[in-house]
C-alpha cells in the first residue's frame, strides 16, 4: 500500500479487507473516484488460509488482500495505508480524518472495518488464536476434524457451537468455565451427541511442541485437548463515527455489538453505508466480499441520482437565463 490520497472523492472506503475492496472494486468499475483507507490490521491475520471461499479456497490471507488491492488499483481506485480517526459531516458529504493529521473529503462513505474478537481472560489464549485456539467450525473445523476438540463456555452460543463441532470429531469436550452449568435440555443435547461436560474454571493451556496440548483447570486438572473453540465476544470497529451519530449496537443474539443498516447496507445517516462483518458479526469472507460489491453498486446508484438531479437543476437554471436573456 501506499500513502497518495487525493483531496476528495466520490467515496472513501474505510477497512481494506474482502467487504471494502469488493465494494470499491464495483465502484471504480463504475468509473467512481474512490480511495479505501486501510489500517493493516485484518481479523483474520492468523489464520493459514481462507476457506469456504469458492476457487481461493485456502489461499493465505495476505494474498487474497493483496490480489484484491491490485484489482482495485487496476481501475484507477487509490488503496492507501492509514487508520481513520474520525468521521464527520461535511456540507452534503462527509470529512475523513485520519490519526496522522492528513483529511480527505467523500461525498459517500463505506465503512467496511470489520470488528475485533474479545476473548475471555484465560492465559495462552491470545497466542494460540487462529492457530488451534478456534471460533468458527465453517472457518476452520475441516482443519482440525477428527481430533480431540474442547468448547471454551463463555457465551449465549456455546452449546450451539459444541453441536456444531461434534460434527466434525466424535470426541468433544465442553468445558462450562465460568458459565453456568447447561439447562437440562442443553444437557441433554450435549449427552445424546456423545459431548462430555467438565464443570470447573479454565486457568490456562497446556502446550507442547507449540501445539495445544490439554486445557488446565483450577483444581489442578488437565483435560487432554488438541483444539479449542471459543466464544469470543465480537465488537464492530466503529468508534470512529460517533461524530455522525453512528454507533455500534448490541446485537439481538447478545454476541457482541453491530452497526445496523438496512438489507442494502444503507445507514440511519444519509449518505453511509456499512458491509461486511461491521454489520454482520457472522459474515465470512465471501458473504462479507458479496456485502460489499452490493453496498458498492448502492451507493453508485445513489449517486447516479444525485448527479442525474443536479444536472436538471443546471439545464434548467441555464434554460432560465437563456430566456430571460432573450426576453425584450
Amino acid at each position: 500500500m501506499t500513502d497518495q490520497l487525493s483531496d476528495s472523492y466520490d467515496v472513501v472506503v474505510v477497512g481494506g479487507g474482502a467487504a471494502g475492496l469488493n465494494g470499491a472494486l464495483t465502484l471504480a468499475r463504475a468509473r467512481r473516484s474512490v480511495a479505501v483507507v486501510d489500517a493493516g490490521a485484518p481479523r483474520n491475520a492468523p489464520a493459514d488460509g481462507v476457506h469456504g471461499l469458492l476457487a481461493r479456497e485456502g489461499m493465505p490471507p495476505a494474498e487474497l488482500l493483496a490480489r484484491g488491492r491490485a484489482e482495485v488499483r487496476g481501475y484507477g481506485g487509490h488503496v492507501v495505508s492509514g487508520t481513520v480517526a474520525a468521521a464527520t459531516r461535511d456540507g452534503a458529504g462527509f470529512g475523513v480524518a485520519l490519526v496522522d493529521g492528513r483529511t480527505v473529503r467523500a461525498r459517500r462513505l463505506l465503512v467496511a472495518t470489520g470488528l475485533v474478537d474479545e476473548l475471555p481472560d484465560v492465559p495462552g489464549l491470545p497466542e494460540r488464536w487462529g492457530r488451534d485456539v478456534l471460533h468458527c467450525p465453517y472457518c476452520h473445523g475441516w482443519e482440525v476434524r477428527d481430533r480431540a476438540i474442547g468448547i471454551l463456555a463463555g457465551g449465549p452460543m456455546a452449546v450451539h457451537q459444541a453441536l456444531l463441532f461434534r460434527q466434525l470429531s466424535d470426541d468433544v469436550t465442553f468445558f462450562a468455565h465460568t458459565a453456568s452449568p447447561p439447562s437440562d435440555e442443553d444437557a441433554e443435547r450435549l449427552a445424546a451427541r456423545g459431548v462430555r461436560v467438565v464443570e470447573g474454571e479454565v486457568t490456562g493451556l497446556e502446550i507442547a511442541d507449540d501445539r495445544l496440548a490439554g486445557v488446565r483447570l483450577s483444581d489442578g486438572r488437565v483435560i487432554a485437548r488438541e483444539a479449542l473453540a471459543v466464544s469470543s465476544r465480537i465488537v464492530a470497529r466503529a468508534g470512529f463515527l460517533a461524530a455522525l451519530g453512528l454507533r455500534a449496537a448490541e446485537h439481538p443474539l447478545g454476541i457482541g455489538e453491530y452497526v445496523p443498516c438496512d438489507a442494502t447496507g444503507r445507514t440511519d445517516v444519509p449518505g453511509a453505508w456499512v458491509a461486511g462483518n461491521v454489520t454482520d458479526l457472522s459474515a465470512q469472507v465471501g458473504s462479507a466480499a458479496a456485502a460489499g460489491a452490493a453496498a458498492g453498486a448502492q451507493i453508485n446508484a445513489d449517486l447516479v441520482t444525485e448527479d442525474t438531479r443536479l444536472a436538471v437543476e443546471t439545464r434548467r437554471a441555464a434554460s432560465a437565463a437563456g430566456a430571460a436573456a432573450g426576453a425584450p
